[in-house]
Order: C-alpha cells, then sequence, then structure tokens
C-alpha cells in the first residue's frame, strides 16, 4: 500500500513539474490540488516581496496550502530542512532568511521536482542549499541535525504519518521547532469522508483529523503542539498552521 501511495503521488507531482519546464503553470491535474489553484496560490500565500525574491520557475512549481516561511520565523544562522521541497520555493525564501551561515535541505522523492529545485536555486544563486532525494518517512539526515523543520502541504500525502512525525522528532535538535502548512479534517469525518472529497493526491483523502494530527506529534515526542485552521479547503476540510517543539535537553 504505501509503495502505491508513494508511486500515485510520485507521478502527480512528476507531471506538475515537467509543465513548469515547458513554462507553463504546475496546475493541477482535475480535482488533484492542494490548497487554491496552482494558478492563484503563489499570489495568495506569498506575498510580492516574497515573490519578488524568487526565479519565476519557482512561483510556477507552488502547489501549497501556505506559506510556512511566515510561519516559521527562522532566524540568521539556522539549519532548516524542508519535507518535500517541490519546486524549491521554501527552501529558497529560508535560505534568504538564514543566510550565509544556515543551511536549508529541500527532501522530495520525485526526480523531476528535484531537478526543478536544483534549476531554481542555480538561478537564484543559492550557495546555502541543498537538496537532497528520499522519502519524509526516512529522512537522509543525522539525528539532531536540524534547528527547524517547514514543510508545506505535503504531510497528508505521506504513506506512514507516524514515520513522518518520528523523524521529525529524530532529526530536530533539543530545542528546534516545526513551521508547517498543510491540509486537516475535522474530527468528525471518517477516512471514508474524506476520501469522498477528495483524491489522495490532491491532498484530501490522506489528511489526517485535528486530533489524530496533535496526538501522532506528541507521541513522536513533541511539545507546545498547536493547530489551527487558515481557511476551508472543502466542506470538513482545513488548510492549517501546525506548530510544535522538541523539549530542550534536561
Amino acid at each position: 500500500m504505501s509503495e502505491q501511495i508513494h508511486e500515485t503521488v510520485r507521478t502527480h507531482y512528476a507531471q506538475a513539474a515537467l509543465r513548469v519546464f515547458d513554462q507553463q503553470p504546475a496546475t493541477c491535474c482535475g480535482d488533484e490540488c492542494c490548497g487554491p489553484s496552482a494558478e492563484t496560490a503563489p499570489i495568495e500565500l506569498y506575498d510580492a516581496a516574497h515573490r519578488d525574491e524568487l526565479p519565476d520557475a519557482a512561483v510556477l512549481a507552488s502547489l501549497g496550502c501556505g506559506n510556512p516561511i511566515a510561519v516559521a520565523e527562522l532566524r540568521e544562522g539556522e539549519r532548516v530542512l524542508d519535507l518535500g521541497s517541490g519546486g524549491g520555493i521554501d527552501v529558497l525564501l529560508s535560505a534568504r532568511r538564514v543566510g550565509p551561515n544556515g543551511r536549508v535541505f529541500g527532501l522530495d522523492m520525485t526526480d523531476e521536482m528535484l531537478a526543478l529545485a536544483q534549476r531554481n536555486a542555480a538561478d537564484a544563486g543559492a550557495t546555502n542549499v541543498e537538496f537532497l532525494k528520499g522519502y519524509i518517512e526516512a529522512v537522509p539526515l543525522p539525528a539532531a541535525s536540524v534547528d527547524v523543520v517547514i514543510s508545506n502541504c505535503v504531510i497528508n500525502l505521506a504513506a506512514d504519518k507516524s514515520a513522518v512525525f518520528a523523524e521529525i522528532a529524530r532529526v530536530l535538535r533539543p530545542g528546534g521547532r516545526i513551521g508547517v502548512t498543510d491540509i486537516v479534517a475535522e474530527d468528525a469525518l471518517t477516512p471514508a469522508q474524506r476520501a469522498e472529497r477528495g483524491s489522495y493526491a490532491g491532498c484530501i483523502a490522506g489528511a489526517l483529523s485535528f486530533a489524530e494530527y496533535e496526538r501522532g506529534l506528541i507521541e513522536a515526542g513533541l511539545t507546545d503542539v498547536s493547530i489551527i485552521s487558515t481557511h476551508l479547503a472543502t466542506e470538513g476540510i482545513h488548510s492549517a498552521i501546525v506548530r510544535a517543539t522538541k523539549p530542550a535537553a534536561a
């Protein structure tokens, strides 16, 4: 089942990346879209100052449901991991904020998105970024190696959310934090009802409920968990801001 989910998601977002290589917006396939439509997402979720910092292709490839850069409150010199980095929009924005003494890692499983992100980084002249291939359920970084984990509408796509939360806790340094935007379901919706409202690749069928999301983060050892709805994506399904911290060492 996990491999089937990975392949479904990989194929969908590979096609989105190829559209951008053809200088077209990474539009959704049918109803399969995370958050706002691809044509409006960069306008609604990133202000003009953010967009002006980026190559056009990074903006065209944006398929998120929020702006984790506005959530994470990044600081100079920090090390940041972006789970499901796609075309690199949040990696590049993070790189500006952490500065030359910081570093930003982008993790994605899709070759086409990684190639697009590498090109965007080169076009932006970003030297403090690194893109990694892999699954967000098995992050290819050492334990306690990053200060902040960000993600933009990707955790809902994971085949094993518990593994994702465990990996977030593992790679965060003590006192580290997460600043994530994601799709979250109302607690009353069953998994079947979530699937009725949208596909897995469209970020709906795989969404956790508010209670499931909070419980998963707490069970992974994170504290100060906060999940706040920002807007309704569809009936019973919300775009949300997720924050949590890893306890500091005793």
